[in-house]
Formats: structure tokens, C-alpha cells, sequence
């Protein structure tokens, strides 16, 4: 089994907090992939353009424009 950055309390309290009644085992474990897979990718998306502006500090406003192009904000 692989080690997760996030925690599945967490996606129980999401899901918890969207209406769900009931949360399954597995509905948190996948919900819990499926975010991390993206905030991979809105991660390295952010780096790529701290590293085109010459900066070695990601800021929020490479966060959120990373995030624009994936998740289309």
C-alpha cells in the first residue's frame, strides 16, 4: 500500500460536508487519490512557472494559475 500526503479523515469530512450520509472505505481512499493526483500536477505546473519567472519561490499566484489551466476557474 502506498503512503499518502493526505489524510482520509479528511476526505470523510468533505464528503461528510458535500451531503454524503454515509462515506465508504473506498469512496474517501479514491476521493483521497483522485486530489492528490491533481494537486501533483497543479504542483509541478506552479514550479514550471516559478522556474520560467527565474524564482525559487512557488507564490499563490502561480498556485492559482496553474490551477486555472487544469481545473478551468
Amino acid at each position: 500500500m502506498k503512503s499518502s500526503e493526505l489524510g482520509l479523515s479528511a476526505m470523510y469530512r468533505i464528503l461528510k460536508k458535500a451531503g454524503a450520509e454515509r462515506v465508504s472505505d473506498e469512496s474517501a481512499n479514491e476521493l483521497r487519490n483522485i486530489i492528490e493526483e491533481i494537486a501533483k500536477t497543479i504542483a509541478k505546473n506552479a514550479v514550471d512557472i516559478s522556474n520560467h519567472a527565474k524564482r525559487k519561490t512557488i507564490k499563490a499566484s502561480d498556485i492559482k494559475f496553474a490551477s486555472r489551466s487544469l481545473l478551468k476557474v
